[in-house]
């Protein structure tokens, strides 16, 4: 746990694994519900195959900006000038905007949004936005828990529920509501602060909070974007898909390997099997359109 801001109530929790040589590593930002270890099955598999990888659960802030001041400041007490973002859903609003407002001297080298958006208004709630601070948790519980997929769900997607929903109920009233907070002020991305930066959108064909208008939206703002499609796995692929997301994971990083952006040590590289992974990749997503 890590202390940043001036204000001490401020704690970063956060797992960081794999090789500490590298310093451009991934860092994972949760949704709403979310806590650093939702990405248990990331950390696993990535440190596993060589990867530095760093799972995030951020203190209460209120607006976007304090939240993007307080976690330039915690990479600044990692000393990591930069890093590679995996954000889902709310996560993936505050990677972006993060990289907004740290374009003029550019601190993410890469985003993975994971079922995400760009657009605070799709969630129609700016207007109740600045109340949910005066709800009690239960409530507040009550308004997450909506999102989440109900009806008949395989094994591993009801096992990620209910993962999530143990997490949440770990979660107090001020967190849940600066959270909301954050997914519902109203706020967008703006695409010219970040149009350089590599970007691979993750998103899932069935049930999932996001529409597909709001799909269509990331899709439009990052036109260049490489897409990772999943089949099926709700809201929290992450958790119930980790196989074919930590997959996804590898191919986007893939690209700076042999930089001084690589997220892998060195030594743990096999081109190879990195070719192999990726036509198998493709290989089943054939199987899947057909």
């Amino acid at each position: 746990q890590i202390i940043v801001d001036d204000d001490d109530s401020k704690v970063w929790s956060l797992y960081d694994a794999g090789p500490r040589s590298i310093r451009c590593p991934l860092i994972f930002l949760p949704p709403v519900s979310g806590t650093a270890d939702v990405f248990f099955q990331q950390i696993l598999a990535l440190t596993g195959w060589g990867y530095r990888v760093i799972a995030l659960q951020y203190p209460v802030y209120w607006d976007h900006l304090e939240f993007c001041d307080g976690f330039r400041k915690l990479l600044d007490h990692l000393q990591l000038d930069k890093v590679h973002l995996f954000g889902a859903s709310l996560g993936g609003f505050l990677a972006q905007k993060f990289a907004e407002y740290t374009h003029k001297s550019p601190r993410v080298q890469s985003l993975i949004l994971c079922n995400s958006f760009s657009d605070t208004s799709i969630f129609n709630q700016t207007w109740t936005a600045n109340s949910f601070w005066l709800m009690p948790a239960f409530m507040l519980k009550k308004i997450v828990l909506g999102n989440f997929a109900s009806g008949p769900l395989d094994p591993e997607m009801a096992d990620g529920i209910d993962f999530m929903v143990d997490r949440l109920e770990s979660l107090g009233q001020s967190e849940l509501a600066s959270r909301l907070t954050l997914n519902c002020q109203n706020s967008y991305v703006e695409p010219h602060k970040i149009r350089d930066i590599p970007v691979t959108i993750m998103d899932v064909f069935d049930q999932s909070a996001l529409s597909t208008e709001a799909k269509e939206e990331m899709y439009k703002l990052y036109p260049n974007a490489r897409r990772a499609h999943l089949k099926t796995g709700g809201n929290f692929p992450y958790l119930c898909r980790s196989a074919e997301v930590n997959l996804y994971i590898q191919i986007h990083l893939l690209q700076f390997h042999g930089t001084r952006y690589a997220a892998i040590d060195p030594s743990m590289v096999s081109a190879e099997e990195l070719e192999v992974q990726k036509i198998s990749l493709h290989a089943s997503n054939e199987q899947d359109e057909q």
